[in-house]
């Protein structure tokens, strides 16, 4: 666990938000499918991803007010064309940062309903879970660093 927490410096606008609301979704999911597949073909994600195979799942960013859909496609991940999700995670920017950090626990989150997880309950404990395991890698831990505001 990290000492120094990720505050933020600022609150984002919220016509970030209602300008993402806006923006096609594709975009989000083909990034987000191609950081999965990069992350799955370098052995950063578990091999066994069956449970997933044909499922539609959303993540939501609030505070950009964005989502990216994505599916597992036998060995791949894709951004998935339907608008319905089996599963879907909301959280701000900062909260998925921190998750990421290892500075906060995705079910301390859930519980304080800052991580809201709808749609099939067991799939998306199941995801959570398996996110929850994996060891970030270097470069994005950096990255997240990087933007860690200064400490006062």
């Amino acid at each position: 666990m990290h000492t120094e927490s990720l505050r933020p410096a600022f609150s984002l606008p919220a016509s970030l938000a209602r300008i993402g609301r806006h923006l096609p979704r594709r975009p989000f999911g083909d990034a987000l499918a191609l950081a999965l597949t990069v992350m799955r073909r370098t052995g950063n994600l578990p091999g066994d991803l069956d449970f997933l195979e044909g499922k539609t799942v959303c993540i939501k960013v609030s505070d950009l007010g964005i989502e990216a859909r994505v599916q597992v496609n036998g060995e791949r991940f894709r951004a998935a064309a339907s608008s319905e999700a089996d599963v879907s995670f909301q959280a701000s920017s900062l909260d998925y940062a921190r998750v990421a950090l290892r500075e906060e626990d995705p079910d301390t989150l859930f519980f304080q309903r800052r991580l809201r997880i709808e749609g099939d309950t067991e799939l998306g404990l199941a995801l959570k879970n398996l996110l929850d395991s994996i060891e970030p890698p270097a470069w994005l831990m950096r990255a997240l660093a990087a933007i860690r505001p200064a400490q006062r």
